[in-house]
């Protein structure tokens, strides 16, 4: 069992992609992307988003799909780095916080906004006022946009199942992940495939061991839940407060996994001083990847 950092050049490496031949993507603050050869632990940047990278899927053709949450949906392609805009509005409005997504087999874009009144740069303020006005939204491969799911508190990763029967998406302030049933009996229905998380999940994903892979990015804060129940003036308040004094995530790393019935697979929980609050992860052939908003670096489990 080992579990070893692998630094990049930029802070932030919030989520992690597993490509087919093994190169590892993530995005940094600073609106890089960069591509890791696990086996030597070097980096390349092969684009600039101009934005805020966050969720990053694999298109069908090989581009990435790069959810900016400055600039919305986007398609870059990693052998010249061309960046281009698939989506930045909704309705005629801008997009305020693109945050993850899944891409099913035809191309359809299922992807998350996290917030209709606040940015990434002020997260903060969205979790602990509560708004529950995060969305999940599917685009086609037509170009089609439709809200499937509204009022989420924090909408943020999203995932299909292996057989896209269903799609589900993380409620961080919910400390839930909400399922939306596509197919079979149950299509149109919502219900959930975990609920009472031990903390606040971040992205999902669905690994090749076929089960979702959840972050826990920080644990259950007990100011932060209590303020669930205050009045609005006062949730706004403590927004307004130094920023040393607000609630901050706890320094962490886990992961957990469910199968499509629910059932927690695994749950990991790891102690290692040089990294902490996990908020990207894939599980690919045996090892689980792992992207931090606050690190220079992502980091891979290996439990052989």
């Amino acid at each position: 069992m080992t579990f070893t950092v692998h630094p990049v050049p930029s802070m932030g490496a919030e989520d992690v992609l597993v490509g087919p031949d093994g190169t590892v993507w993530s995005g940094t603050e600073d609106g890089a992307i960069w591509a890791l050869d696990p086996a030597t632990g070097s980096t390349r940047r092969i684009a600039d988003t101009g934005g805020r990278p966050l969720g990053i899927e694999l298109l069908p053709g090989g581009h990435l799909l790069v959810c900016d949450a400055s600039r919305g949906l986007l398609d870059v392609d990693p052998a010249s780095g061309a960046v281009t805009v698939l989506l930045d509005a909704e309705r005629g409005l801008p997009m305020r916080f693109c945050n993850n997504a899944a891409v099913a087999a035809d191309g359809t874009i299922w992807f998350s906004d996290s917030s209709r009144h606040y940015g990434v740069d002020q997260w903060k303020d969205d979790f602990v006022q509560d708004t529950r006005t995060g969305r999940l939204l599917r685009r086609d491969p037509d170009g089609t946009v439709t809200t499937v799911l509204d009022g989420l508190a924090f909408a943020n990763g999203v995932a299909l199942a292996a057989d896209e029967s269903y799609v589900c998406v993380a409620e961080t302030r919910g400390r839930t992940v909400v399922r939306l049933w596509l197919t079979g009996p149950r299509a149109g229905e919502r219900d959930l495939l975990a609920s009472d998380l031990p903390g606040y999940p971040d992205n999902i994903s669905r690994g090749s061991d076929g089960l979702i892979w959840v972050t826990i990015a920080s644990p259950v804060d007990g100011l932060v839940e209590r303020l669930g129940s205050a009045p609005l003036a006062l949730r706004k308040v403590v927004t307004k407060i130094p920023e040393a004094m607000q609630p901050k995530p706890k320094q962490t790393i886990r992961v957990q996994a469910y199968d499509d019935s629910g059932r927690r697979v695994h749950d990991l929980d790891i102690d290692h001083p040089g990294y902490h609050m996990v908020t990207g992860v894939r599980e690919h052939d045996g090892k689980v990847w792992m992207g931090s908003l606050h690190e220079p670096a992502v980091a891979v489990y290996d439990p052989a």
